[in-house]
């Protein structure tokens, strides 16, 4: 079936309140996810990776304790950025946690081995007694290219060809594979075998009909990536992977979101806590794509109720996040609280409104309507 047979448009109503129900009758997962962003000491110096990961693994361990669903932790190769091996970090984490699901955010599968990904993966899961899931990706940069010796003209290529490797692999059963990108695969058993599979994997989206589509022929769950505009506007990309899901006759699977944010006692504190952080790494990424540094304005409209900055004091994050869920039929919703150099104090906070407040909060407001 090719991609070309799906196109973006509405659901009809009927097709939509079906999907609607189905996502009522599971409770919501509202996880948090990092990327490790190099964070500032109070006088304004630059930790170091190394303080930045043993910072994260505190985050990770308070997000436990205040009743975090999910904890992803991303992969990046830059110097704004601490963690490179989301699965060593996992694996600490899994060994100071007791409840929440552990997975990545996302693994750049492109410029990966899916043999060495689903190993580090299956390790993770029995290293947190069946917690770990991936959340595979082609990543917003490509630093990992030329890093791992990878061409950038194979971009497309060497996703699909390892997808379709991996999906084989989370299977837990022996392997017989062929593709374009490396050697076959003979009925190959792959180690450390997990104790109940399949992996859970979920394929992250930016914005792509054809990768929606993707997902929907794996049978996968869908995350999209949500960093600008209204969060509502997604919705006839949940509406095209619904469609693919019926039209291939597979089962319906559940669809989250990966949004920023950031939690304080207040609105207003939420934002003058955010802003000079925010305003530095959205302008250092600019400078390096040809954007605009971020205005004052753009910020604020961003942080309102048609901006995807999830920002503010817990009511106000949790009603957006309760409208949002409702709005695009979600099963999760994580929130991205790591924001460049914004301190470990603030993001302590962050997490402990988030676990404590917002959480329960969207749950009563779920339920009401």
């Amino acid at each position: 079936m090719s991609h070309e047979q799906f196109r973006l448009v509405p659901e009809p109503d009927d097709q939509r309140d079906a999907m609607e129900s189905h996502t009522a009758r599971h409770e919501l997962e509202l996880g948090l996810d990092t990327f490790g962003d190099i964070t500032a000491a109070p006088d304004g110096t630059p930790l170091s990776d190394a303080q930045t990961l043993r910072d994260v693994l505190d985050q990770a361990i308070l997000a436990d304790e205040v009743g975090v669903d999910f904890l992803g932790v991303g992969e990046h190769h830059r110097a704004d950025y601490s963690v490179s091996a989301p699965e060593v970090v996992l694996g600490a984490i899994a060994a100071r946690t007791s409840r929440m699901r552990l997975g990545s955010a996302v693994t750049v599968l492109s410029s990966d081995d899916p043999i060495r990904v689903f190993q580090r993966f299956s390790t993770v899961d029995a290293l947190s007694s069946g917690r770990a899931e991936v959340i595979l990706g082609r990543g917003s940069f490509t630093e990992s290219f030329p890093l791992f010796g990878y061409d950038l003209a194979d971009y497309e290529e060497l996703f699909a060809d390892k997808l379709a490797l991996f999906a084989e692999l989370r299977t837990g059963k022996p392997v017989s594979w062929s593709g374009s990108t490396r050697g076959p695969l003979r009925a190959q058993p792959v180690f450390p075998q997990l104790e109940n599979p399949p992996l859970p994997t979920w394929i992250a989206v930016g914005g792509s009909p054809e990768s929606v589509v993707r997902a929907a022929s794996y049978g996968l769950p869908l995350m999209l990536a949500i960093i600008g505009g209204d969060p509502l506007r997604f919705r006839p990309y949940v509406d095209l992977y619904h469609r693919a899901l019926a039209d291939l006759e597979k089962d319906t699977l559940p669809v989250g979101v990966h949004c920023p944010g950031h939690i304080a006692d207040t609105d207003e504190q939420a934002r003058e806590e955010l802003w000079p952080h925010y305003r530095g790494y959205v302008a250092r990424i600019g400078r390096e794509r040809g954007w605009p540094p971020p205005s004052r304005f753009d910020f604020e409209r961003s942080t309102g109720p048609d901006g995807a900055l999830f920002v503010g004091s817990p009511e106000t994050v949790a009603r957006k996040i309760a409208a949002t869920s409702q709005g695009l039929g979600l099963s999760r919703f994580d929130m991205k609280y790591s924001h460049g150099t914004l301190g470990h104090a603030q993001l302590m906070r962050s997490i402990e409104l988030y676990g404590t407040k917002v959480i329960p909060r969207v749950r009563e407001l779920l339920a009401e309507g």
